[in-house]
């Protein structure tokens, strides 16, 4: 506290701090603003995106978003989508796309998609800018989700799997989509070059999603020797010596998965995401991927994840917040599309009111997922400070409402039975 006092009265418009001592104050402050949520039961990020609004720009102005602390934020996103992928088994995506599920999947996401994309064209906003608003509205954080069930106690209750499955379609669905725009973000935007420059890009998805496919299903043939690939990892990991070699060869699978991504044209995020859901207990053994689960989170959590969601709190600019019209539609959009989407599915389905209405409820939170998505189409140039400031407030608020509104529809499903 009395060094942020000390630091707040130097003459910090002429002075930037040493690399070390800001990844210092950035960590120690989102650390302890995220210990403080914690402790109210809210997510610690929320808390660690606080921590750089006020020692950033739009309070202290003691630190700023240097090209160091990009670089860690990379790594943040990168860690934070391998564990999101971590908590997704390949099989439930399949799932998802089979029987009435896909309904509500289709609903959930298309919705809000839209309805954020109307927003922004009502707005006068440019096209990528409203895409991206759109997509932002579709997400849902499926790591969240997870997070709120289990608080809750319903991970494992039919709603609860009902909420997972569609945050899995969801996710995935939305980071397909912004790999394709990403491969079109630098056109003329004519109508001819966008589909020429989109059927490229979909000729590229095709061939990962061969490769991903190929992947899986060589996984799985294998998978049904018994054991048959934990018991090659365990031969290798015999035969070196070196310390964390498990994190390493699973390290390597997943770059190698983001560098075919990366190569194709697509953010290093896309292939990271799948490759982390393709590791699962039945291929490397349940000891192997709880090793390999702990230490990519002890990582991201205890280090990385933090300084990622404090450099959103350092970008995030208030002031750059203009058109406060757009931002209370984006909010009410984000909610009412999203919820909605979910009660409608439900109720094509079968459900009654209530559960429809839970179930809607179980997908508005934003989080992780739609933060990663509006940082790397800020740093891509596609929208602008006072778009990403209103994007970050509505993740926030959306993430912090959810497990309110969650608790109390459960808890009316549970008084009317």
């Amino acid at each position: 506290y009395f060094c942020l006092i000390i630091l707040r009265n130097m003459p910090v418009a002429n002075v930037e701090l040493p690399f070390f001592t800001n990844l210092l104050i950035l960590l120690v402050i989102s650390k302890v603003f995220g210990e403080i949520f914690e402790r109210f039961k809210q997510p610690a990020m929320i808390g660690e995106i606080i921590a750089g609004i006020i020692v950033g720009p739009s309070l202290l102005n003691i630190i700023h978003r240097t090209e160091d602390i990009k670089v860690i934020s990379e790594l943040g996103i990168f860690l934070l989508v391998i564990i999101a992928g971590l908590e997704i088994n390949f099989d439930d995506i399949l799932k998802s796309l089979k029987g009435k599920n896909i309904i509500v999947s289709i609903l959930a996401f298309f919705l809000p998609i839209f309805s954020g994309f109307a927003v922004g064209h009502f707005f006068g906003k440019e096209i990528m800018t409203t895409v991206f608003i759109g997509l932002c509205v579709a997400i849902t954080a499926l790591p969240v989700s997870i997070r709120i069930l289990m608080d809750l106690g319903k991970i494992n209750s039919y709603i609860g799997q009902k909420i997972i499955s569609v945050a899995i379609f969801d996710d995935v669905l939305a980071l397909t989509i912004l790999g394709l725009i990403l491969n079109i973000k630098d056109t003329d935007m004519e109508v001819g070059t966008i589909i020429k420059n989109a059927s490229i890009s979909l000729l590229k998805l095709c061939i990962f999603l061969t490769i991903l496919s190929l992947t899986y299903f060589l996984i799985r043939k294998l998978s049904n020797r018994e054991n048959y690939l934990e018991r090659q990892l365990n031969k290798i990991l015999l035969l070196l010596k070196g310390k964390e070699s498990l994190f390493a060869i699973f390290f390597v699978f997943v770059l190698l998965f983001a560098t075919i991504t990366e190569s194709l044209g697509f953010h290093f995020i896309i292939g990271a995401f799948f490759a982390a859901m393709l590791i699962n207990e039945n291929l490397v053994g349940k000891k192997h991927l709880e090793s390999f689960h702990n230490t990519t989170n002890g990582l991201a959590m205890g280090f990385l994840a933090p300084i990622f969601f404090a450099g959103i709190g350092l970008e995030f600019n208030i002031s750059s917040i203009q058109n406060y019209g757009l931002l209370i539609a984006i909010i009410l959009v984000s909610y009412f599309s999203k919820i909605f989407g979910g009660f409608i599915g439900g109720k094509i389905i079968g459900l009654n009111n209530k559960t429809s209405l839970t179930l809607g409820l179980g997908l508005n939170a934003r989080g992780i997922m739609e933060l990663v998505i509006a940082n790397i189409a800020y740093k891509a140039g596609l929208i602008d400070s006072e778009i990403f400031s209103m994007l970050v407030i509505m993740g926030v608020l959306t993430t912090l409402s959810t497990p309110i509104m969650l608790k109390r529809s459960f808890k009316s499903i549970e008084n009317e039975n």
